[in-house]
Parts: structure tokens; sequence; C-alpha cells
């Protein structure tokens, strides 16, 4: 029998069954008007799925920036669950990377697209992989597991906790005082930052602007791209 992780104040959680999606059950049951804090969250050994349902009181280019805060607490659970030694990093505009290479990710759905329009709710999922998808462990360099990074000690249940207090944590500082703070805790850990890229398009990935939209530079030119371009569509 797993125990049932412990979530902090403000936050609750509900475990979905076995083969059920927690981000998809979460998108339900925002849509049906679940409370803001829930989380939804997989008991599965070899991941940690778990989604959380938010009620933003801002308009959606505003409270999309909530997917960095989710990043920041999945890097900062990592951080004090994992060795020392393992460096954990983003990769614009949803991956995390341990070691270099990819280790999950977060996914997140709102009911508006438009960025100017308020959402009834937005839905932050992450996934993580814990042991190797495959038979073959590293044969795909670019993609690892906790198991292969040294980090076979950490329960799923563990990190969830984890990362719901660093989260909660996180989108308090967002609330009280705006994205610059989370900007400038983001910011170190992208390694894609100033070097070239070819997703979502060609070009020298700047930096951020002050809504977090990613910079793209082309030539003379800096385009715009923000996260609500890769929201899921309910």
């Amino acid at each position: 029998m797993i125990e049932s992780p412990q979530f902090p104040p403000l936050f609750s959680g509900e475990a979905v069954p076995k083969h059920t999606d927690p981000f998809d059950k979460a998108v339900s049951q925002a849509i049906a008007g679940v409370d803001s804090g829930t989380i939804f969250y997989s008991e599965a050994a070899d991941t940690l799925r778990a989604a959380l349902v938010l009620a933003p009181e801002t308009p959606l280019e505003e409270a999309i920036q909530a997917v960095y805060v989710a990043q920041i607490g999945l890097a900062e659970s990592l951080g004090a669950l994992a060795p020392p030694e393992v460096p954990v990093h983003f990769q614009w505009p949803d991956r995390i990377k341990i070691n270099g290479a990819v280790c999950g990710g977060v996914r997140f759905a709102a009911d508006v697209s438009d960025p100017k329009a308020y959402p009834g709710w937005l839905v932050i999922g992450i996934d993580v992989p814990f042991i190797p998808a495959s038979d073959e462990p590293g044969k795909n360099p670019n993609k690892t597991c906790l198991l292969e990074e040294g980090c076979g000690e950490i329960e799923p249940m563990a990190l969830l906790e984890s990362w719901s207090k660093h989260t909660l944590l996180w989108l308090n500082y967002f609330m009280d005082s705006g994205f610059e703070r989370v900007h400038n805790e983001w910011r170190p850990r992208c390694d894609t930052l100033g070097k070239e890229i070819d997703q979502p398009a060609s070009g020298i990935f700047v930096g951020l602007d002050e809504k977090g939209r990613m910079l793209l530079r082309q030539g003379p030119m800096t385009e715009t791209v923000s996260l609500i371009e890769f929201a899921e569509h309910t």
C-alpha cells in the first residue's frame, strides 16, 4: 500500500486510477469546477505524473507565467532530493533536463487562448520518468530517467510532496511580487539561453521579456513567442 502524500496548506491531493492520465482528469475536473489547489496524481512507481488546478485572477498572458513557477518547483524539489552533483536545467518551453538530457517536463492547458482573457482555470501537469522507457537504457542519449542519473533512491510520492511545497512557495512569491523574481530564478537554469536553437523556430534564444515570452533573434529581427502557443487545447 502506497502511503498517501502530504500536501501543504491550500493544496489537496486526489489519486487517479492506474490507467487514467492525471492531466486529463485535472482538466475535466477543472471544467466541472473543482477547487483551485487540487493536485491529481498517479501512484505509479515508475514515473511521477501529476497535475495542479489553478484559478487565476489575472489575464492569461500573466497567468501562464505560473508554468515557470511549476518548473522551478520541480527543479528545487529534485535539487533537494537528488545527489548534490546532479544538475537540473530547463529547455524552453516545457522540458526538464538532468545532466544535459531531457527527463520529463510540464504540460499546461487553460479554458481560454486570448492573452487578454481571464481564464476560469489553468492546469499545469508534470511528468518525470523514474525508470527507462525501454529495455535498453541509454539508447537515446538525449533522454534520461532518474534511475540512470543516480537518483534511484527518490520515490515518486516524495518528489510529489516536495514539488507541491516548492511550487506553492514560488506561487506565493509570484503573486506577491510578479514575474521578475520568478524570471531571475528561472533564467540561470535554462541551458539554451544565448544559444542558437531550431525549436520552436531557428534563431538565437536571447531571453524572456517581462511577460515571460521567448525573445528569438533572427538576423536583425527579434520576435516574441508566447507559452500560450504551447498550451494543450481542451
